[in-house]
Parts: C-alpha cells; structure tokens; sequence
C-alpha cells in the first residue's frame, strides 16, 4: 500500500484522531541499566558509513526492522555485511553486538525512497539473520501478536538521530486509525526510530506488533506509520527456513548508506506529508 496525502491520514479526522490520542504519554529516555531493564532486546542498528535504525530480536538470532532500512539512496540494496546490530545499547556500549549473516527484506516491498507524498508501507519489513545468537539472561527476544484495534494502546522503544546514545520509551502511544498494510499511531519518532517495534499488552507480556515505517504530519500534529506484522511475518519466516534472502559478502562493502536524514516537512493545510524517520 502506499500512503498517499489526501487519502490517508485526512480521513482519520483529526479531531476524532485527537480524541483518541488523549493520555499519549512522553517519551522516557532509558539511561540506567535499571531504566532499560526488559527492553535490552532492543537495539540500535549501525548501517554502513553513517546510517542507523532500530530492531528487536525476534529469536536469539533473528532480528525484525524496517525493510526500508535495507537500501541505499539510489534504491541499491545494502551488503548485510555492514550492518552491526547492538543489542541494548546505552552510552557507548551494547549488551551484545553482532554482525549480520543475512538479510530477508518481505518480496512484497518496494522501495519507493524516503520521501514524498507515495512511500510504500505495506510490507515494509525485513528479517536479519546474525552472525550467531545472542543467548544472555538479560537479553530475552519478544514475541509477536495480531494487529490491535483502533483505539488501543500501544507503545514504542526506539532510538533516533537526536537520542541515538540510548533508548527511548514511548509507553502509552495510540492506534488511530488502521488501513490495508498498516497502522496510523499518535507514536512520537524520529530519524533513526525505522524498525523500532510497537508493542502492545498480551496477558502481561509486552509484544511487537507493528514496525515504524515512516512518520507524517496532519494539520500540524505528528503522527507515525507502523505495518501490518503476522502475515508478511510468516511469509519472510518461510524464506528464511527455504535459505532466501541476500548473504553477507566476505569483505565488508564499502557503499555509503543513507544517513538518517533531513528535517520534517511540513504540512499544508488539510494535508499531510511523509517520510522516513
């Protein structure tokens, strides 16, 4: 699906969409070990010469993203080679870090760059396969869970340019609005914050069940894109088992990535604008 201006957001209704953002909490820097206890699972992805996203294990080897994190400027897929992913990195060091072995990007993507009016959402996922598992007691994979409700609750872990030295936590954030491939969430993100994953409350248990994809603006107010989790999950998950998806070269690629970006455009009136965080 992509997102188009006037389709999309506008039909939310922002004073309905700000009816159902009220109680949207702020985001909580995690500095301390005792601030991110739980949440070491994710983790900042280092890509190429400068580019950065977010992740979360998935499995003790499998890390779920944005699969737009996986290209360069030009539409070229990036070498998994150079991609570092650090689990629970806070302050200049990583609970564990690990390179990547494989990259699976879902075939129903297209990468469609990193602005504009027409971003591609729907299937905006990619799994990376790394190098060798993370087995630690305080690094425990998440599971996943069906898309939730308009309404819902829901919160984000994520890193960004500004906030790239640890991660932050949105923990009350809402669904907006559900489309075809996707969520409309009043989740605060930034550059960098791609591939962070949107949990939702299951008996208890925190669960991913969305990925940022792209953030907008709608007459002034923020919002966030995530996609749509379980059945392009599944399907990435049976490549992964058929050995689909690009292998890391054995010498680093030295292609430059993109870098995490450019300030938010603004909207005009009645309208929205896109792009990658």
């Amino acid at each position: 699906m992509r997102i188009l201006l006037a389709a999309a957001l506008v039909a939310i209704g922002v004073g309905g969409a700000q009816a159902e953002g009220e109680g949207t909490s702020q985001l909580t820097r995690l500095l301390t070990a005792y601030e991110a206890r739980g949440w070491e699972a994710v983790g900042r992805l280092d890509i190429g010469w400068g580019g950065m996203c977010t992740g979360a294990l998935i499995a003790p080897n499998l890390v779920l993203t944005a699969g737009h994190c996986l290209f360069d400027a030009e539409g070229t897929a990036v070498d998994p080679s150079v991609i570092r992913f650090n689990a629970g990195w806070r302050n200049g060091h990583a609970s564990a870090t690990r390179r990547v072995r494989r990259a699976i990007v879902h075939p129903g993507y297209v990468y469609t760059g990193t602005t504009g009016e027409d971003l591609e959402v729907s299937n905006d996922l990619a799994l990376l396969e790394l190098d060798s598992e993370i087995r630690l007691a305080n690094i425990q994979p998440f599971q996943t869970a069906g898309r939730p409700r308009k309404g819902a609750s829901v919160g984000v872990v994520s890193y960004a340019h500004d906030r790239a030295e640890s991660p932050s936590l949105q923990e009350v954030c809402h669904v907006l609005a559900r489309r075809s491939g996707s969520l409309i969430l009043s989740c605060d993100v930034d550059f960098g914050s791609s591939g962070a994953p949107v949990f939702a409350e299951v008996d208890g248990v925190p669960r991913i069940v969305s990925v940022i994809s792209a953030k907008a603006e709608v007459n002034g107010r923020r919002v966030s894109v995530g996609t749509n989790l379980e059945a392009p999950l599944s399907e990435m998950m049976a490549m992964l088992r058929n050995g689909d998806g690009i292998a890391a070269r054995r010498v680093p690629a030295t292609q430059r990535t993109p870098t995490t970006g450019t300030s938010l455009l603004n909207s005009g009136s009645g309208g929205a604008k896109f792009l990658r965080p």
